[in-house]
């Protein structure tokens, strides 16, 4: 007879099964992720009524982020799918929520001009709301002339620079530049998943390798502190003068990339910056180094530079690069999500909680907001702050 996993008691189900959390049933996967998420199942429970609102959502379509998009539905939304990286799309996440009644134009490794086609389903949709990671529905309902929207929230960095060069029609509410998200999930989290991936996907440890870390933003800094953690020497690449004097106080190396990336092992790109490593740069890699990206789009690795890949592994590459080969892990996607878990499912209940929240003010938004972007209001995170120590409790 099989053990229990213990703590496993709300899973129907639950037992030891020697296979990966994809292999099992997606209901037993959702019934795990809701008793591993208290903090989003609370704030959820509190939501208003949500049936006055079309809410278009064009983020990452995983495990972790479909309990609060299951719980708008149940609370009375209408819910349109599309995504913001057709490489981090779970299909069996886009059925199970369109078996519930969101209607969707996901599907995993979308050519671009579905993808295309997807934001304008969205709008075409009329969507009263939006919640996005990257601003493509917004940039599109303003080239579009889309007047249905009444609010939106952006959830990233890449996306937020998007909209100063708009005419804005309706409040943008930035949860992006909030302690409990910045400062939790890009600072530590992507750097943990990131080679968590790695290790998992490689067999491979950081021991003895260097590794050169692209961008020392909040996810950079994540990369390079968790990359040493599990023994990699690591060096920093990073242009603006101020990150790179904090890179230094933080105790890396720091360089130009022409000087850096000749001697890496691991190369991890962080940086939102199309084309960071050229053509030129992958032609003075070593042989058996690793091109990884966690940025927010697949186009800081400069691919039409790796014309030549086959496959090794389930999401490496190998790559001719000059005379040698070198590997690409996860298609130069965001390889933490696509060829990885992404954030756990206790780290990211706090993320996921806050978007939730933003949800629930973004639907009872009254007339007084200027149509400009707004930073999401302390009020309505800090009490997601506060549900989360409550739970941590010690």
């Amino acid at each position: 007879m099989m053990d229990e996993v213990p703590g496993a008691s709300e899973v129907p189900g639950a037992c030891y099964i020697p296979f990966m959390m994809e292999d099992l049933p997606f209901e037993q996967q959702m019934a795990w992720a809701e008793a591993q998420m208290p903090v989003t199942r609370a704030v959820c429970a509190q939501l208003p009524d949500l049936s006055e609102v079309r809410l278009a959502y064009s983020g990452h379509l995983s495990l972790n982020i479909t309990p609060a998009l299951a719980s708008f539905l149940e609370r009375g939304a209408r819910l349109f799918l599309t995504t913001c990286n057709p490489s981090t799309v779970r299909d069996v996440v886009v059925d199970y929520l369109t078996d519930r009644g969101a209607g969707a134009h996901a599907w995993k490794d979308m050519p671009p001009e579905a993808y295309r086609e997807g934001i304008g389903k969205a709008l075409a949709w009329q969507p009263t709301h939006t919640c996005e990671m990257g601003a493509d529905l917004s940039v599109a309902a303003h080239a579009a002339g889309t007047t249905s929207v009444r609010a939106a929230l952006e959830a990233t960095g890449s996306g937020i620079n998007r909209l100063p060069g708009l005419a804005l029609r309706y409040p943008v509410f930035n949860w992006d530049d909030l302690p409990i998200k910045e400062g939790l999930h890009n600072r530590h989290m992507v750097g943990l998943t990131t080679w968590n991936m790695f290790f998992e996907r490689t067999w491979l440890s950081l021991h003895g390798k260097r590794v050169v870390v692209v961008g020392y933003g909040l996810v950079g800094q994540g990369v390079a502190a968790s990359a040493k953690a599990f023994g990699g020497v690591v060096g920093v690449v990073e242009p603006d003068a101020a990150r790179r004097l904090q890179a230094r106080y933080d105790g890396w190396h720091t360089a130009a990339l022409p000087d850096l990336a000749p001697l890496a092992d691991v190369i991890v790109t962080a940086t939102g910056v199309p084309g960071v490593i050229d053509a030129e740069t992958i032609a003075r890699l070593k042989p058996g180094c690793f091109l990884i990206n966690v940025g927010h789009t697949d186009d800081e690795i400069d691919l039409s530079a790796l014309p030549d890949r086959r496959p090794v592994l389930p999401h490496v590459d190998a790559c001719r690069a000059g005379a040698h080969e070198i590997y690409l892990m996860a298609g130069g996607s965001m390889a933490n999500l696509t060829a990885g878990h992404g954030d756990s499912l206790n780290a990211f209940d706090v993320t996921s909680a806050v978007m939730a929240a933003g949800v629930g003010f973004i639907a009872t938004l009254d007339d007084g907001w200027a149509n400009a972007v707004h930073p999401l209001p302390e009020a309505v995170w800090q009490r997601v702050a506060e549900k989360a120590v409550n739970e941590e409790g010690w």
